[in-house]
């Protein structure tokens, strides 16, 4: 049968309890059977940053987020760096940005989201001017087999609004992908396939069966994880032995007119009119992932921040109306091993 648990915020000191049952200080712990010929106690894991939803259109401090982000990780000599989508439109204003993500000495990933092709642009004309492969693909790492969608398909009932889909020769590319791998495997999509009615993928449930008959399909369970962003919270879901987990937004989370705050001085307020309608992080906001397939174990590194002004519930609809466990500046840190 298919379940579903409740959106759950992972902390440092609740994380444990939230696979136990009771109430412990410790890290998220799971269990992921790893697949036999990628158990070798020597390999070196496989370690990537991402970040997701900076909105270099949006925000003013745009470029600075993303350079913390790229000196961390330079730093760390991580394998690759990953951003889900919401980063920037392909226009020349913002090629400083792009610049700076290309200073990554490793390899370099993106993901299509829905605001990347705001003012008229293509898909094709992102995909071209990030030097994307395709619009969706994979690749793979030390015995780790990673895929890339693409879920900003039109379906043929589209009215109106940024569509929200997976198309079915985008489904069928997906399900012959996994065929093919037997690694363990990491998916990355923008929108969210776990919550198709809180804005993530309209079919999100034709995904989520592909990955689910692919570990059946299995020996011992294929897909482990599928992070997405765009919804701009910090949670992990699990659905069927496989992780949903959220990053949130490297800038802010989106409240729209229930919410209007000047967070920063009146001349940035006038030149990027929008932040009036965000809740601001004061810091920006990504992840460091670790997978060691040889131990099988996945962990992220978060961050924790502060809202830039009041958080919503404190000048008006009440922390319930927030969903506020999930609304907060931070990405947790949570991990799981056999």
């Amino acid at each position: 049968m298919n379940t579903q648990s409740k959106p759950t915020k992972l902390t440092r000191r609740s994380a444990l309890a939230h696979l136990a049952g009771g109430s412990a200080a410790g890290a998220f712990l799971g269990t992921w059977p790893v697949q036999a010929g990628n158990s070798d106690p020597h390999a070196k894991p496989v370690r990537f940053g991402v970040i997701t939803d900076v909105h270099k259109d949006i925000m003013h401090d745009a470029d600075h987020r993303l350079e913390v982000f790229i000196r961390k990780m330079t730093a760390e000599q991580v394998d690759f760096v990953i951003q889900l989508g919401d980063f920037c439109v392909p226009k020349e204003s913002n090629q400083g940005f792009l610049d700076i993500w290309n200073t990554f000495p490793g390899a370099r990933y993106h993901v299509l989201g829905n605001h990347d092709t705001d003012g008229g642009y293509r898909r094709e004309d992102t995909v071209d001017w990030w030097r994307m492969t395709s619009r969706y693909y994979s690749f793979d790492l030390r015995g780790v087999h990673f895929v890339v969608l693409d879920g900003n398909d039109r379906p043929a009932d589209h009215q109106s609004g940024y569509p929200r889909y997976v198309a079915e020769d985008q489904l069928q590319w997906l399900r012959a992908d996994l065929a093919k791998s037997q690694s363990p495997t990491f998916v990355f999509i923008h929108q969210s396939v776990e919550r198709p009615d809180q804005g993530g993928v309209q079919n999100g449930a034709a995904v989520r069966e592909i990955l689910d008959q692919a570990n059946a399909s299995a020996e011992t369970r294929k897909v482990v994880a599928c992070f997405s962003g765009h919804h701009h919270r910090d949670y992990l879901r699990r659905i069927n032995g496989i992780l949903y987990p959220q990053i949130n937004s490297a800038s802010y989370h989106w409240v729209g007119t229930d919410f209007q705050h000047p967070s920063y001085p009146p001349s940035v307020h006038q030149r990027f009119p929008y932040i009036q309608y965000t809740v601001p992080y004061r810091d920006p906001l990504f992840g460091l992932v670790t997978i060691n397939p040889g131990e099988g174990v996945v962990a992220i590194e978060g961050r924790q921040s502060s809202f830039v002004g009041p958080a919503p519930w404190e000048v008006g609809k009440d922390r319930t109306h927030w969903d506020a466990e999930t609304l907060t500046a931070s990405i947790s840190d949570w991990r799981m091993a056999l």
